[in-house]
């Protein structure tokens, strides 16, 4: 089943995708998208940078945000998979040497001293990420770099990068494709891989991504529909680029104001409140 809100001026965007996050790290959320009674066991988070290069600054910074936010929400490193496909820290033309920032005030080094990076570089790529999903690694491959998630658990998957109408450029040299991604969710559904998992996507056309999902069980989102561009939210003129998204900066904004014993549920997403205005337009698939 999909189903598609279009959203205007009013509409709570902020709010709505925080709360969406929250299905995920919360154990006693009311979603069900699924018959299963399968009891919750653990959450885990999938967080990936697609994009090198220094103008992609915001891309990377983007993970490290959600990254820092899903600890501070209590999941913790070792059920993580962190894949940043560039350093940003330590890019010659990094005015702040081992530090990147989402704000201008540089208040906030989102690469501080607890950061555990699994995949970096050229080892992001679309086969390794398919291979984490689904659970089909070599033998040699050490358990930090495994999804070792199961039949109970909740998965949060967020990806940020260039993107296009069904895929994600990976290091600007091959792409995701929507069926390459609906492909391993099903098999991750199959193996019983998880209990629930929400997706979100952070690029241009990110609904596009989506359009083959149908396993159960599953919630998507994205920042902008086919035709229609993710931006970015502010130049940083010190370092010189942007340094956040505006779909992700909006996000991270709500759950400054959460803890990690904070629930919600689907049924408090509808709201309305004119000063969360945000975008114009977002998708909601429902598989």
């Amino acid at each position: 089943m999909m189903v598609r809100y279009k959203m205007h001026n009013s509409f709570g965007f902020k709010s709505l995708a925080a709360m969406l996050l929250l299905l995920i790290l919360s154990s006693s959320t009311s979603y069900r998208a699924s018959a299963e009674t399968t009891m919750h066991t653990n959450n885990w988070a999938v967080l990936v940078c697609t994009s090198r290069f220094w103008f992609n600054y915001r891309h990377m910074a983007n993970t490290l945000s959600l990254y820092r936010t899903v600890k501070r929400l209590g999941i913790p490193d070792e059920r993580i998979i962190l894949m940043l496909a560039d350093d940003m820290a330590c890019n010659a033309r990094n005015k702040y040497p081992a530090q990147v920032f989402n704000n201008e005030n540089h208040k906030l080094n989102l690469y501080g001293d607890n950061v555990e990076v699994d995949y970096r570089g050229y080892e992001v790529t679309v086969e390794n990420f398919l291979r984490v999903l689904t659970g089909r690694h070599e033998a040699a491959v050490p358990r930090s770099k495994r999804l070792l998630s199961d039949e109970g658990s909740h998965i949060l998957l967020y990806m940020t990068g260039h993107g296009g109408d069904e895929f994600l450029k990976f290091q600007d040299s091959e792409e995701l494709q929507s069926h390459d991604l609906a492909d391993a969710v099903k098999q991750m559904k199959e193996k019983h891989r998880f209990k629930e998992l929400l997706i979100m996507v952070d690029t241009c056309q990110a609904a596009t991504l989506f359009s083959q999902l149908h396993s159960l069980g599953v919630l998507a989102i994205g920042s902008s529909m086919k035709g229609e561009n993710s931006y970015s939210h502010h130049l940083d003129s010190d370092v010189g680029v942007s340094v956040v998204d505006r779909f992700t900066f909006y996000t991270l904004a709500f759950f400054e104001k959460l803890n990690m014993y904070d629930n919600a549920s689907l049924s408090s997403i509808i709201c309305f409140d004119g000063c969360f205005a945000v975008f114009s337009l977002l998708t909601i698939q429902l598989c």
